[in-house]
């Protein structure tokens, strides 16, 4: 009898094997009596302990590892959910993100083109503040030239003819660029067509930077250089301008005329100086604002009044449009291709 398996003894005879199939895995006792040929029994018997070992994919470790590897597949399971949702919110993310992009570029590109109609529209203004045809004197052959770094630059030239003949000129040069300079120029503008003619130089420039610093219009000031010209008498004032050139054909002699002078605008009481000099026929005068002596090329080096000086020199016997075109010239070979730092405008006046 197999304890565990079967509750009956098993009859064999004199047969002395036994077989049992399909055990299941675990512990077992094999129990043996026998008989003697008198039919005695030996009750007792023996035992025979029998452990059924399952196979190796039914063993505990196994168990385990099939836990692991379960618990291990769910667990990839939920990761792979997990990314799989992470990666369709990073989708969903890159997709606002790039609508929300698409959005600023349309409103920058609104706004770029809301400027560019501003500062094409300021540069118009600007423009028209220019004269739109130079003087036409028998006495006088003029040139002018404005080339700014910006939409709107700052520099400023204007002419007014008065009934007796007398040629104002008016040179300036605003504080920076852009649409304030663009208000100052329009301002001078006003006062130069308006007061100029009325008021002496020295009064018009203590007027105008009266006016200016009541308008408190901030750090915005304007260089400027004034001239009257009546037959062969010339007078001058300035703020804040580079040196006015004035060649005497007569002694083959420039001279760098420097008038010191607050530019209008940065004191109320400023006052200003006035000088006087006497024209000769062949005699040439030269504006610049200080765009071209204050370029610098691409050594870091700046062309400087000196340089200017030795042009104007060279080129003097010229015409003034061909002035104007050599300093033009020399400038941009100056710059050698490097973008240009400042407005640069001219001014000639040649008596004939």
């Amino acid at each position: 009898m197999l304890e565990g398996f079967n509750e009956n003894w098993i009859q064999l005879g004199n047969n002395n094997k036994v077989t049992f199939t399909n055990l299941s895995p675990g512990e077992y006792v094999l129990k043996v009596i026998g008989s003697n040929n008198d039919g005695v029994w030996n009750e007792k018997g023996k035992t025979l302990f029998v452990e059924v070992t399952p196979p190796w994919w039914r063993t505990n470790i196994a168990y385990a590892i099939y836990a692991i590897l379960f618990i291990s597949f769910l667990y990839g399971l939920r990761s792979f959910e997990i990314k799989r949702r992470e990666q369709k919110t990073r989708l969903r993310e890159n997709e606002l993100r790039l609508k929300a992009t698409e959005a600023e570029k349309r409103a920058i590109q609104i706004e770029n083109d809301r400027k560019t109609k501003e500062l094409e529209e300021a540069r118009e203004l600007q423009l028209s503040m220019l004269p739109k045809e130079l003087p036409k004197l028998p006495n006088l052959e003029i040139a002018a030239f404005m080339r700014t770094a910006t939409e709107v630059g700052g520099d400023y030239y204007d002419f007014i003819v008065q009934e007796n003949g007398m040629l104002n000129v008016a040179f300036g040069d605003a504080t920076g660029h852009g649409l304030q300079a663009g208000t100052m120029v329009t301002l001078m503008k006003g006062f130069f067509t308006s007061d100029s003619s009325k008021l002496g130089l020295k009064e018009f420039m203590s007027h105008c930077t009266r006016v200016i610093k009541d308008i408190k219009l901030g750090r915005i000031l304007m260089s400027f250089s004034y001239l009257k010209i009546d037959g062969n008498k010339l007078q001058i004032t300035s703020a804040g301008m580079p040196p006015i050139y004035h060649h005497n054909k007569k002694n083959n002699r420039t001279e760098e005329i420097t008038i010191q002078g607050m530019p209008l605008g940065a004191m109320r009481s400023a006052s200003y100086n006035l000088v006087e000099r006497e024209l000769n026929s062949g005699d040439t005068i030269l504006l610049l604002t200080d765009g071209l002596p204050e370029q610098m090329n691409n050594k870091e080096v700046m062309f400087d009044y000196s340089r200017v000086l030795k042009y104007f020199g060279d080129i003097v016997e010229c015409s003034p449009n061909t002035i104007i075109e050599k300093l033009v010239e020399a400038g941009d070979n100056w710059m050698d291709g490097r973008i240009q730092d400042d407005d640069i405008t001219f001014v000639v006046i040649k008596v004939k």
